[in-house]
């Protein structure tokens, strides 16, 4: 294996909806990476309450949202996975597409990555993949328990290329800090009547009031900010 082979980089996320937050972290591990960056929308997310938008809905957001950025694709094979988005299932299922040599890389935020051990086989994904982990400020880790410390140890590296130099269980930081609004608090500001479109791409915006997703009188009701209105 050459240090110069390709990195295959995915995002996984609910994207409910996917917000300029998620864009940000997208193109900031696109350019610290050289790679293209597949945002993969989940169909059923098992660890957490379903969500408000259905997959149909999202991964439409998705495709409106990074639809003139070069280098962010839109990758559909957990919506076309019968059953529940696990994140073994999936990294699983790339192995077996991409081969044993690939370098492959998931892209998660610090606070998923903190509650790594929450997730299914989770000590099994460092035999699969990379983890790109965009930073909270300060220590991207901070409240993780010892069992994730520990499996941690010796995975971190410094530079981009030492995930191209093995197929998988390498951790990089990613220097991009995470914006303060998630899609839960859009949510809530669209069902308040609050202003919300500006955390949203234009067209994801516009796809929000049109479809009436997340309550659509106060979709309606917010299409823009407002003058003066609290954040």
């Amino acid at each position: 294996m050459t240090a110069d082979l390709p990195l295959h980089v995915f995002y996984g996320g609910t994207f409910d909806p996917v917000h300029n937050g998620h864009l940000a972290i997208a193109c900031a591990a696109r350019d610290a990476l050289s790679a293209d960056i597949r945002l993969l929308p989940a169909a059923d997310p098992p660890h957490r309450p379903r969500p408000g938008a259905s997959a149909t809905d999202r991964a439409e957001m998705v495709r409106l949202a990074i639809a003139d950025t070069p280098g962010l694709l839109l990758d559909l094979r957990e919506l076309a996975r019968e059953g529940r988005s696990w994140s073994i299932d999936t990294l699983t299922a790339l192995r077996a597409q991409l081969g044993p040599d690939a370098s492959i890389a998931w892209l998660v935020g610090a606070d998923s990555f903190r509650d790594l051990p929450s997730w299914k086989d989770w000590r099994e994904l460092f035999a699969l993949t990379h983890f790109v982990v965009a930073e909270r400020a300060g220590f991207p880790l901070d409240g993780a328990t010892d069992a994730l410390r520990q499996a941690l140890d010796g995975r971190w590296v410094d530079h981009p290329a030492a995930l191209r130099a093995a197929p998988a269980g390498r951790v990089l930081a990613l220097h991009q800090t995470l914006q303060s609004h998630s899609a839960t608090g859009i949510r809530d500001r669209i069902a308040a009547g609050r202003d919300w479109s500006q955390l949203v791409p234009p067209a994801v915006a516009a796809y929000i009031v049109e479809h009436h997703l997340y309550s659509m009188s106060a979709a309606d009701a917010v299409i823009g900010p407002r003058p003066g209105a609290p954040l």
